[in-house]
C-alpha cells in the first residue's frame, strides 16, 4: 500500500517539508510518488492509499494565480498551477488525505491553505486523516524554522499509523 503526496512551492519550503512527511509515512507504507502539483495526475486519477497535499500561505489562503505571480516579482519560483485549481479540477477524490501548508511565523498572520485546501477535498468526497497542518518558515521566503522538519517528518509517522492496518507495509 502506498502514499502519493502532491505539494505546491515556491521558495522550495514546502517541497523540504512535503520530503519529511514522506520520511515519517516511509518508515510504516511505501510512498509512491512525492510530486510537484504542476506534475501530478488529476487528483481524482490518484490510485493511493492516502493522498497528501501541501502548499504555501499566500494572502491568509491557498494561492491564487495572482499571488503566485506576486511569488514570483519577489524572487520565488512558483508553478502555473497552484494546489487550489488542482482540486478544483477534480471529480470525486474518494481516499483518505492529509493536509498540511506551510506559514509565516512572525509576524503570526491569519489563515491557513490547510484549512481551504482540506474544505476543498473534502467536497469531492475525500475524507480527512487528520486535522490540517501547519509548518512554520521564517519571513515569506524561509528558511523552515529550526524543528519543523522534524515535527513533519513525526507529523508523517503519525498519519501512516491512523491508516488500517491493510494500508500499512508487512
Amino acid at each position: 500500500m502506498d502514499a502519493v503526496i502532491v505539494y505546491e512551492s515556491a521558495w522550495g519550503n514546502t517541497k523540504i517539508i512535503a520530503e519529511a512527511v514522506a520520511e515519517g509515512l516511509a518508515a510504516t507504507i511505501d510512498i509512491g510518488m512525492v510530486l510537484d502539483v504542476s506534475f501530478a495526475p488529476p487528483a481524482d486519477m490518484v490510485k493511493a492509499d492516502l493522498l497528501v497535499v501541501g502548499a504555501p500561505t499566500h494572502a491568509f489562503g491557498l494561492s491564487r494565480p495572482q499571488t503566485r505571480e506576486e511569488a514570483a516579482r519577489r524572487g520565488g519560483h512558483p508553478g502555473d498551477t497552484g494546489l487550489r485549481e488542482w482540486i478544483s479540477a477534480a471529480g470525486d477524490v474518494h481516499l483518505p488525505v492529509a493536509v498540511f501548508d506551510t506559514h509565516v511565523r512572525h509576524p503570526n498572520l491569519p489563515g491557513a491553505a490547510s484549512k481551504k485546501a482540506a474544505k476543498l477535498l473534502r467536497s469531492r468526497g475525500a475524507s480527512l486523516l487528520a486535522k490540517p497542518e501547519s509548518f512554520y518558515v521564517e519571513g515569506y521566503e524561509g528558511p523552515v524554522l529550526p524543528g519543523e522538519i522534524d515535527r513533519a517528518t513525526k507529523w508523517g509517522a503519525e498519519l501512516a499509523q491512523r491508516l488500517p492496518e491493510s494500508s500499512r507495509v508487512a
